[in-house]
């Protein structure tokens, strides 16, 4: 088997798979409040051409996957679709991203259907911030489930957007929580991806910030030894021994040079980058009758087209025409 090797010299076996655009609260920075345009459920990818395009990728040498949306629990019967991809041959490691609204309800069935990591989005513990941030009052809901997934013994990670002169009060009770918890928190940089052009670099709260302030108010962090270089997060322990923390730094720290992941959309869309102007699609060559190899073939033209990287600070670098929620977290 040939790697996935783009012209940069990067292999991929990183697969994140988003099963809907549609979400179950209204982050501002991420949708609109009202009038948002979903995919026509009949555009939406099936289990059936999920499973078949991850069987496909696994023989590229694809062996990671992230289930992702909009909010990849609001999609009926995903414990199902979570059952067939853990059973393909060659894939092994699956995980799942969520704002973690349902997890009550779907934390065991998910558990049970194979289901070991999740990382669930909170940007705060503050209730009544928690609304202005997502527009919904849904916090108890969410710490339900976390309470439900540390119950059942999930690997869990918490990813937090970072928004300057907004989440300032979080930064410190969020790392305190995961070192209450075993639970690492991921502070992730506040990306141009919004659906309604609120971005701009005077909002990001940057990484080193955030260690800062961690530093000052808890403990010193220091950077986890023998990283691995492919990862997205930056990882740091607090040095009096109790917890680790992590960075997704697209702004401030790209990690393009590293990147060893591709994206399918909802609706069937190949991207070899969060970022990316272009895509392929799959949903057509599957529909259409493509064979295994055809598709094969797809696969291996977008990774060989992938950029050296998103060029997010610099004059040249142009937004993606999707927002986040349509491309898949």
């Amino acid at each position: 088997m040939t790697p996935l090797v783009d012209s940069f010299g990067r292999a991929h076996d990183n697969l994140r798979i988003s099963v809907t655009d549609r979400c179950n609260i209204r982050c501002f920075y991420c949708m609109p409040e009202s009038g948002v345009q979903f995919v026509d459920r009949r555009e939406i990818l099936d289990f059936e051409e999920i499973e078949r395009f991850v069987r496909i990728a696994a023989g590229l040498g694809i062996n990671k996957l992230r289930i992702t949306g909009g909010e990849p629990l609001v999609r009926r019967d995903l414990p199902k679709l979570v059952r067939r991809l853990a059973a393909v041959p060659g894939i092994r490691d699956l995980a799942l991203t969520t704002n973690g609204v349902l997890l009550p309800q779907l934390a065991e069935p998910l558990y049970a259907a194979g289901l070991r990591r999740i990382n669930v989005h909170l940007d705060t513990l503050d209730r009544e911030r928690f609304r202005q941030i997502t527009r919904r009052d849904e916090l108890p809901k969410v710490m339900a489930g976390l309470d439900a997934a540390m119950r059942l013994g999930y690997s869990i990670k918490i990813n937090a957007v970072a928004v300057k002169n907004l989440v300032e009060p979080d930064i410190v009770p969020l790392a305190q929580f995961g070192r209450e918890h075993g639970i690492e928190v991921r502070y992730i940089e506040f990306m141009p991806l919004d659906a309604q052009e609120l971005w701009d670099r005077s909002k990001v709260l940057m990484a080193d910030q955030i260690i800062q302030t961690l530093s000052s108010a808890i403990a010193a962090l220091v950077p986890v030894p023998d990283p691995d270089p492919r990862a997205p997060a930056s990882e740091y322990s607090f040095a009096d021994g109790i917890g680790r923390v992590g960075f997704i730094a697209s702004v401030s720290r790209p990690f393009c040079l590293n990147c060893n992941r591709i994206r399918l959309t909802a609706d069937g869309k190949l991207r070899y980058c969060l970022f990316a102007l272009q895509e392929d699609d799959v949903k057509s060559l599957m529909r259409g009758g493509a064979s295994d190899a055809e598709i094969s073939d797809l696969v291996r033209r977008n990774v060989a087209g992938k950029w050296e990287g998103h060029e997010i600070n610099s004059a040249k670098f142009v937004a993606p025409p999707r927002p986040m929620y349509s491309i898949g977290g």
